[in-house]
């Protein structure tokens, strides 16, 4: 055995011979350190000392050279990086607290060496080399280690959090422990109030889903989103509307198509978390207000009728052929006298800001408007027309 080795051997003997009082000495300055440690919370007091006595007892026995034990150097240290992790404490805390251990440990050592005799003082620098490599080794696999458990708890909690987003969506939370651990999964209160928003998958692009939470994030709406079977559906949390503050609504819809997403619809807004499922169907249903591809974004509340019309195809498109049958036969005439009967319609039926919008003479739009009649068969002046004409206008929206 060489000079330096027996040292190694003859210091670590006596230093674990005196290890109690050196692991009070070194869960001092870690308190002192560290207002985490110093809390006893995540990681108790008698913890803390149960794992530097197990810390410094391998860092001692690898400092030795000794061989190897049961538990391997890495083993114990990839265990602590794991502890850790599930405890919450931050790395940079845990790592802190393994160079004031090398600290603490090297600063025991040299205090012994200053009594050695001056040949062996010589190896000093070979010796905190030595120490500090122990150190770093131990540090190195403890945070591997951290690092990959983070990674698990934080796959585990996102699964965690979808399964209990679609067991909102599905309408399991009338259980009302379905519905507690889904606000807490999700980080938020079971009563507020909120929005579900569905969007369409851009068909040009199925691999890369719309993801607005950033962008609603900024702007302090809080949302989260998860993929399904060729849309993206999304839980909304909006603040009531003041009389100093517009409904969060329209500002979603105007993240939505600032988005540029392919098309999306939003559901009244709800409550209760309880209430996601029926959320979900009249997003669907806005949603269904839209044509492919219109990139467009429907609130349900300002699109009830087309929602109406939409579940009832037959209807509409019988609305559509009494009332506008001629005019959609018309041929050259048809998107002409559409455009201008839906101005008109707007507009309160009146010529003049028809005109105006239309950038036309005013006879010119009582010339259309006469000619819708005669070719509709409904004189202008009914109610009934009118009505049927607006309805109609609706229906051929749907139309894909």
């Amino acid at each position: 055995m060489n000079e330096e080795l027996a040292l190694r051997r003859e210091l670590a003997q006596t230093l674990s011979a005196d290890i109690d009082r050196l692991i009070e000495r070194l869960t001092a300055d870690i308190c002192a350190h560290s207002a985490r440690y110093a809390s006893g919370t995540p990681v108790s007091h008698e913890d803390l000392r149960l794992t530097l006595r197990g810390n410094m007892e391998l860092a001692l026995h690898e400092f030795a050279g000794m061989p190897p034990g049961d538990r391997s150097f890495e083993a114990v240290a990839a265990e602590n990086g794991c502890l850790r992790a599930e405890q919450g404490m931050p790395l940079a805390t845990v790592l802190q607290a393994y160079r004031r251990g090398g600290r603490v440990l090297w600063q025991a050592m040299a205090d012994w060496m200053r009594d050695r005799p001056p040949a062996q003082q010589r190896l000093v620098g070979d010796m905190a080399g030595a120490v500090w490599e122990t150190i770093d080794r131990f540090s190195s696999a403890m945070a591997d280690s951290y690092r990959l458990r983070t990674l698990e708890l934080q796959h585990r909690e996102a699964s965690r959090r979808g399964a209990l987003f679609e067991a909102l969506l599905d309408g399991r939370a009338g259980d009302p422990t379905v519905a507690a651990a889904a606000a807490t999964a999700l980080g938020v209160p079971r009563q507020g109030r909120y929005a579900v928003v569905v969007i369409a998958q851009d068909a040009q692009d199925p691999a890369s889903p719309p993801d607005p939470g950033p962008a609603l994030d900024a702007l302090g709406l809080w949302s989260f989103w998860r993929p399904r079977a060729e849309t993206v559906a999304g839980l909304v949390r909006i603040r009531p509307s003041g009389p100093d503050q517009p409904d969060q609504r329209d500002l979603l819809a105007d993240v939505l198509r600032a988005q540029r997403v392919c098309r999306a619809g939003i559901s009244p807004p709800f409550e209760d978390l309880t209430d996601a499922a029926q959320g979900l169907r009249l997003a669907q249903r806005a949603l269904a207000t839209l044509r492919p591809g219109s990139r467009a974004v429907a609130d349900l509340d300002e699109r009830l009728v087309h929602a109406a019309l939409g579940a009832e195809p037959e209807m509409a498109d019988r609305l559509a052929t009494r009332y506008l049958d001629g005019v959609l036969r018309s041929g050259a005439e048809r998107e002409v006298l559409l455009d201008t009967l839906r101005v008109w319609l707007d507009t309160g039926c009146s010529a003049s800001a028809t005109a105006s919008r239309l950038f036309c003479h005013r006879n010119t739009i009582l010339n259309r408007v006469s000619r819708i009649a005669e070719l509709s068969g409904w004189p202008a002046g009914s109610g009934e027309a009118r009505l049927g004409w607006a309805l109609a206008l609706r229906a051929l929206e749907l139309e894909h």
